[in-house]
């Protein structure tokens, strides 16, 4: 599956990357590669926690 993937900066320069079409779905890094890295396993255990609830996914 691909999602799409948000990724901005706060105001001390740390990553945060959202996955939109997954409520709550949010990692961050200290540079862009790690807070993708981290989303795209927030990814995995937010579906995975979907799966395991019965909800949509």
């Amino acid at each position: 599956m691909k999602f799409v993937i948000s990724v901005n900066t706060d105001e001390d320069g740390i990553y945060i990357a959202e996955c939109p079409v997954i409520p709550g779905c949010v990692s961050q890094g200290q540079t862009e590669e790690d807070a993708l890295r981290n989303i795209r396993e927030a990814i995995k255990e937010c579906l995975e926690v979907r799966v395991e609830r019965g909800m949509p996914h």
